[in-house]
């Protein structure tokens, strides 16, 4: 269970996201009564293999949170360098030695639309994804489309 203090903190983020309003991504939690368990949808990015997508992920707050990070994964299938099969997501920020307190719920979710629009080779957690990346892009591109077009829409 959330401690009070993080209650308010997740809340006025929440406040804030939904004030802010964007095309790129919806953002909530899974219910009122659980405010630690949240469901993100992104909403592939122009020029991008992932355009025309749109793609389900988990967003989960720890009950300590903003004083350790959250964690983020795909529900919906990738084809991504930066994104394991079981659909972990690599963002430095989300290490527990890289977060601080002061990070945000928008600032993870934009980390995570501006892999989509560029694959972070330096963080490739999913190594066969990453060797076709940076080898074979244009083999890269068109799994990605595939994959979009089958699994994201």
């Amino acid at each position: 269970m959330a401690s009070a203090q993080a209650i308010k903190r997740i809340s006025r983020e929440l406040a804030d996201i939904k004030a802010e309003g964007s095309t790129e991504f919806t953002a909530r939690p899974r219910s009122d009564s659980d405010l630690l368990n949240w469901e993100v949808t992104i909403f592939g990015p122009n020029e991008t293999p992932y355009q025309g997508g749109t793609f389900k992920l988990e967003l989960v707050l720890p009950p300590q949170y903003p004083f350790q990070p959250p964690t983020l994964s795909f529900v919906t299938k990738i084809y991504h360098p930066n994104v394991l099969k079981d659909g972990t997501v690599c963002i430095p920020l989300l290490r527990t030695d890289q977060w601080k307190p002061a990070c945000k719920l928008l600032t993870v979710i934009d980390l995570a639309i501006a892999l989509l629009r560029e694959p972070n080779g330096d963080d490739a957690i999913e190594d066969s994804v990453a060797e076709v990346w940076k080898n074979n892009p244009v083999k890269y591109i068109a799994t990605a489309k595939e994959w979009t077009k089958k699994y994201a829409r």
